[in-house]
């Protein structure tokens, strides 16, 4: 009779196969065992719950097919369904299903399962699918995390990714070259770099999340076979807690352990939660060991996070950790260029330089303030200019007259020193136009967060070693020269309470 079992369900295989993509058959299909065959009911075996409500949801079609054309009109299909009770000493429990989960009419009418134990370290039941049963509609409520979705064949569960996060538009720049080149290399081959865990971290808005999405977004367009998911570490956290009410751990965790990119944001939210981190610690070894890769976010390094166990933190060091740093100016300037393309908008030079140097904290604010720059040239229908972008702007970002920065800081100095303006950028080694100048870029290091390279494309184009013997020879003076130390206390003074 076992080789019958075998027989049939081999059959059915055929048939199955022959109607799916490869992926969802060897997901779905191969992990079935036949168990039993007698009065034209096969019963077949799955390894959990929510394996046996992902095929009832998604091909249910398929198995009657198969076991009508098998068994004949009046063939049945049962289905063994282990669960596994963590403890040899207890006694299996009996799991009834319904034969459908919602009715859509009075032919579908919910019946319970009967019972099959399986062995003292599981129980097992057992769900009718007749070959003449009605089609089995959605569930209201799925075990796993995410709602399945029937318009996806291949890449069966969604992966949560936006699809506009890409490396195309990912500006690369000294503050993250590192991080994207590590990511990169991960994108194009997961899981066989020595990149494994991908530890990305850094502060608030510097392109984090944009970043990990875009090595996902790379994996699902170059490898269309793999089950890419992105998850932050609060929704990750959420669902296990929802699985612990449900008294569906093993399916959460069977959805996870589907996974071939796994992408956790933010995991210092795991911080303090104990259960949450011993699933994620069993759930990261076996993806690991399986050769999976895994991918993860922080806003800090893994040797300043707080509340995680010590063995998570050790294997969040297996792999590669890459910070992400603010951007500098040049890095601010192509990424405002950059949007700005994608949007097919015009934008002057000079706004762009405005806008570079004047919001210098992070990515997203920069983002914002073009998005609040672009509504505003929209809404008065008028080109972008720079008075434009000033007023438009002064809400979100200081107006150049009232904060100390580069430009307020270049033209106190030339009107002090009696020099032109534009003489600061010029070539021009005239000693009082040098002095003004030395003494610009050394309140641009005292007063701004501009970097050197930065503050040396304010003055011309100049180099960080400039600024440094700028602010050097200034220092100098100061303790040398008591008249040059009075102008300088002199015009301090004029920054103060800026």
């Amino acid at each position: 009779m076992l080789k019958d079992c075998r027989t049939v369900w081999a059959n059915c295989l055929r048939v199955i196969k022959a109607n799916i993509g490869e992926q969802s058959y060897r997901t779905w299909f191969m992990p079935i065992m036949p168990v039993h065959l007698q009065n034209n009911v096969l019963i077949i075996q799955v390894p959990s719950t929510y394996f046996y409500e992902f095929l009832e949801e998604h091909y249910v079609e398929e198995l009657k097919r198969a076991i009508h054309q098998e068994l004949g009109p009046d063939g049945r299909l049962e289905y063994s369904i282990v669960v596994d009770q963590g403890n040899s000493q207890n006694q299996p429990r009996t799991l009834n299903l319904p034969t459908a989960r919602k009715a859509a009419g009075p032919a579908d009418v919910a019946t319970p399962a009967a019972a099959l134990a399986s062995g003292p370290m599981s129980s097992s039941a057992r769900h009718v699918a007749g070959a003449a049963a009605a089609p089995v509609s959605s569930a209201t409520t799925l075990r796993n995390p995410f709602e399945a979705s029937k318009a996806i064949d291949r890449n069966y569960l969604h992966s949560q990714l936006n699809g506009s996060y890409t490396f195309e538009n990912y500006i690369e720049g000294d503050c993250n070259r590192l991080a994207r080149s590590a990511g990169l290399a991960v994108a194009n081959k997961p899981g066989t770099t020595s990149f494994n865990p991908l530890m990305v971290y850094g502060g608030v808005g510097l392109g984090k999340t944009h970043l990990v999405q875009a090595i996902g977004n790379h994996i699902k367009s170059s490898n269309s076979d793999k089950f890419v998911l992105y998850v932050s570490a609060e929704k990750f956290t959420n669902q296990f807690i929802e699985s612990l009410r449900a008294n569906a751990v093993q399916d959460f965790a069977n959805f996870y352990l589907l996974v071939d990119i796994l992408i956790l944001d933010d995991v210092q939210f795991l911080s303090g939660k104990d259960k949450t981190q011993e699933m994620f610690f069993h759930i990261f070894n076996h993806l690991h060991q399986a050769g999976k890769q895994i991918v993860m976010t922080s806003d800090r390094p893994p040797r300043d996070l707080v509340g995680l166990e010590d063995r998570l933190l050790s294997r969040f060091k297996w792999g590669l950790t890459a910070d992400l740093q603010s951007p500098d100016f040049e890095t601010r300037m192509a990424i405002i260029q950059n949007k700005m393309q994608q949007d097919g908008i015009d934008i002057p030079p000079q706004v762009v330089e405005y806008l570079a140097h004047s919001v210098n904290t992070n990515v997203r604010e920069l983002e914002g303030v073009l998005i609040s720059l672009v509504a505003q040239s929209s809404l008065n229908r008028r080109e972008i200019d720079l008075e434009m972008a000033k007023q438009a702007l002064r809400h979100i970002i200081e107006e150049v007259e009232a904060e100390v920065n580069i430009d307020f800081i270049q033209k106190t100095c030339a009107e002090y020193f009696s020099v032109p303006l534009d003489l600061l950028k010029a070539k021009t080694r005239k000693k009082e136009v040098v002095t003004a100048r030395q003494v610009a870029m050394y309140f641009a290091k005292e007063h701004t967060s501009h970097s050197l390279k930065s503050i040396g494309h304010h003055f011309g184009g100049r180099d960080h070693s400039t600024v440094i013997h700028s602010v050097q020879t200034v220092s100098d003076l100061i303790d040398s020269d008591k008249n040059f130390r009075s102008q300088i206390v002199e015009l301090r003074k004029k920054f103060a309470g800026r």
